[in-house]
């Protein structure tokens, strides 16, 4: 891969960070504690809702008391304390940041999780003074399947988006970035394994590890 782009975009969860199995951990944690079964179709149920939208999906499913304000209360206090001790960065990510940014690459982290899940994790890690900015989902309308919180963070970094390489590890990322004039560099990830073939086919740029761009 030519690195001559002046700015590099990095997605967090799934991307640079190995993180993906938290979330299956608060379910099994949240449902064990009530002593309900974990089954797969109630992940698959939840897996495309907003927190609000799968707290009073949880509640109509199992019949629970609580509030939804109660569930995502519940729900964040076991993720933040999983971010913030826990996940790991994937292998090689640590170098490949460092590599660019010795080389005076601008670099960008383009979210769609909550900042206070993700800052204590990238303060932990050593890396969140890498990052010039931090964009989240929030900012924009509409999720990843719009190109609109890739275009921000490159206008944060002040450069355009041909000269920017986007770094994802699922599908609708990679395609509407790409939709977009940027480079796209697609990371393997065990949750995206349904959809690898299409990844492969739309990206740029297709790797197992940082490692390969070291």
């Amino acid at each position: 891969m030519p690195f001559d782009f002046p700015g590099c975009i990095f997605d967090l969860d799934g991307t640079l960070l190995d993180s993906l199995w938290v979330w299956d951990e608060v379910d099994t944690v949240f449902l064990t504690r009530r002593g309900l079964p974990v089954t797969p179709d109630y992940g698959q149920a939840i897996a495309h809702l907003g927190f609000a939208d799968a707290a009073r999906y949880t509640i109509g499913r199992f019949g629970l008391s609580e509030t939804p304000e109660q569930l995502m209360d519940e729900w964040y206090s076991l993720a933040r304390a999983a971010y913030r001790d826990r996940v790991q960065l994937k292998p090689y990510a640590s170098a490949f940041l460092q590599k660019l940014y010795t080389q005076g690459v601008h670099i960008s982290a383009a979210t769609s999780s909550e900042p206070d899940l993700i800052l204590p994790c990238l303060e932990r890690l050593e890396i969140r003074a890498l990052f010039e900015n931090i964009t989240t989902i929030h900012e924009v309308s509409g999720d990843k399947s719009s190109p609109d919180i890739y275009l921000l963070a490159a206008a944060r970094m002040g450069v355009a988006p041909s000269r920017c390489a986007v770094f994802e590890d699922i599908l609708r990322g990679v395609q509407s970035a790409k939709s977009a004039g940027f480079y796209t560099v697609a990371v393997q990830e065990a949750a995206s394994a349904l959809d690898q073939d299409a990844i492969r086919q739309t990206a740029d740029r297709y790797i197992l590890s940082f490692s390969e761009l070291l």
